[in-house]
């Protein structure tokens, strides 16, 4: 969803007095607009971030030589975000910087930074970025009616042009004006502060603490800002998840959704969830799945490369076995898997597969497959996300498995599991990676169906479920649909052996399949 801030038509008059009728009205407004609009609209000009998803969802950046407001509570990643800002300005686009402090030294903001990989001591050095930090205390100020914040300016002009700024963060602006309670000097000088921001030509940051019913404590900066970024901290369930929310930008399009984003050893990343159209490529390559005689089922050619496949199933039926073939044989071919287990560690993963004859180990050390394990309520349901955006933009697979897609019920709605595997879904449609997926069905429940609704996503479906012959219990596997291709609807006996899976027919227990697509 995208969303634009302008300032507002003032029709109200017009309307009320009667003088135009409501339809000539829109008319003539309509025709003022077309004759006053430019040919070529100049976008508005806009400075990146450099922060991953970011500068998507503001389509571009910052707005260039405009303040940027960055407010929300404690410990959500106001200075971290705004600090970011300026070290990238610094490093990657060759921005020099000014951070007035009003809370932390120099120092102390330096060591916070260096968590996230950035060396600003160095950058110090390098004339890139200039520091000041600026003590506000109460007690020492004695307001009168004549105080202003000439002596800010002053400081505020020494930092831009000892480093030649273009980028500037203050951090944070009720520190500053904590002092005081004069409201009329308050907001007075608060707006002189975001002029002088705006006539000195700085891309300007400022962060500000959410208050009660506002944005901010003072309840004006989110007005004179152009840009007004909300960041949230949360914890549902005993999950903490951190989410992004553009309200405002004026003169520009933007992303209007909340945005889960992350913070971690390499800084921001922020997961955009909007836009997301079904117009990705696809290929008309085959890849096997791992088994010759699955393969056979899928018009003797395997999966469409890029494709999602799902393995659904009751316990013990053999989903992570045909997934674990499925990434062998992807390794095997010299390209690169990403597995995510959600139930079994690495170790254990590896150990009990060798009872069927699959070794991932050597794949493992060669780097062709990756193994990660985690449990699904160690982060909510869009940091995994994030998690995996990061992972696969970093080992660039050519095939993910997921397994189980299942537990990630257990940490929030069905609704908002399926929500999230439909962006995993598309996301991985649009890098060509093939996908595959299991899940445990419930013994109670229809085996013909999800607990995340993720079957109608899926472009092959594959069913394995434990069939009782002869006061004797086997597995059976059929294929539920698979599009694109002409595929057997057989119930194939599936048998687990020590040197992998093999699929049978049922002898005399179901007749030849037809095939369909």
């Amino acid at each position: 969803m995208l969303g634009c801030h302008d300032d507002d038509v003032a029709v109200g008059d017009s309307l009320s007095s009667g003088r135009i009728a409501p339809s000539r009205f829109a008319n003539n407004l309509t025709a003022k607009m077309k004759m006053e609009r430019p040919v070529q609209a100049h976008s508005l000009p806009k400075a990146p971030t450099g922060i991953p998803g970011l500068d998507e969802i503001t389509e571009g950046g910052l707005p260039r030589g405009r303040p940027t407001l960055i407010c929300g509570g404690p410990g959500c990643g106001k200075t971290l975000l705004a600090a970011e800002f300026l070290i990238r300005g610094a490093t990657e686009f060759d921005e020099p910087g000014a951070l007035i402090t009003f809370e932390e030294t120099g120092e102390e903001l330096a060591q916070n930074v260096r968590s996230l990989g950035f060396d600003l001591d160095a950058l110090v050095e390098e004339k890139k970025i200039a520091i000041d930090y600026i003590r506000v205390e109460r007690s020492e100020i004695a307001e009168t009616g004549e105080y202003d914040l000439e002596g800010l300016f002053l400081r505020l002009g020494l930092a831009i042009d000892t480093v030649g700024a273009k980028r500037i963060v203050l951090d944070t602006i009720e520190s500053l004006f904590a002092g005081f309670d004069n409201q009329a000097v308050l907001r007075s000088e608060l707006r002189r502060l975001f002029r002088f921001l705006k006539d000195r030509g700085v891309t300007a940051v400022i962060t500000g603490e959410r208050g009660d019913g506002s944005l901010t404590r003072q309840g004006l900066e989110e007005y004179v800002s152009d840009c007004v970024i909300l960041l949230d901290h949360r914890v549902t369930e005993q999950t903490s998840t951190r989410r992004m929310r553009i309200v405002k930008y004026r003169g520009t399009t933007h992303g209007t959704n909340e945005y889960p984003f992350l913070i971690d050893a390499e800084g921001f990343s922020v997961l955009p969830l909007s836009g997301l159209q079904l117009d990705h490529a696809v290929s008309n390559e085959r890849v096997s799945s791992g088994v010759p005689a699955l393969d056979e089922m899928l018009d003797g050619k395997g999966y469409y490369r890029g494709s999602s496949i799902l393995v659904s199933g009751t316990a013990g039926t053999g989903k992570t076995s045909l997934a674990a073939h499925f990434a062998h044989e992807t390794a095997r071919r010299g390209e690169r898997c990403l597995y995510l287990a959600f139930e079994e560690s690495p170790q254990q993963l590896m150990r009990n597969l060798r009872s069927i004859g699959i070794d991932l180990e050597p794949y493992v050390k060669k780097g062709t497959l990756r193994l990660h394990s985690s449990r699904p309520t160690l982060h909510g349901l869009e940091q995994h996300l994030v998690q995996v955006h990061k992972m696969v933009s970093e080992f660039k697979p050519a095939a993910v498995v997921i397994d189980p897609v299942s537990n990630f019920i257990n940490n929030s709605t069905a609704v908002e599991t399926q929500a999230m595997l439909l962006r995993l879904v598309d996301f991985l449609k649009e890098q060509q990676i093939t996908a595959l997926f299991t899940h445990l069905t419930s013994g109670g429940s229809a085996t013909e169906a999800t607990d995340v609704g993720i079957s109608s996503l899926v472009d092959t479906w594959l069913l394995v479920r434990n069939i009782e012959i002869d006061d004797a219990r086997t597995r059976g596997l059929y294929v539920l649909k698979s599009r694109g291709m002409p595929h057997s609807h057989e119930i194939r006996e599936f048998v687990l052996t020590p040197k992998g899976i093999e699929l049978k027919q049922f002898a005399g227990k179901a007749g030849k399949g037809k095939t369909k697509k």
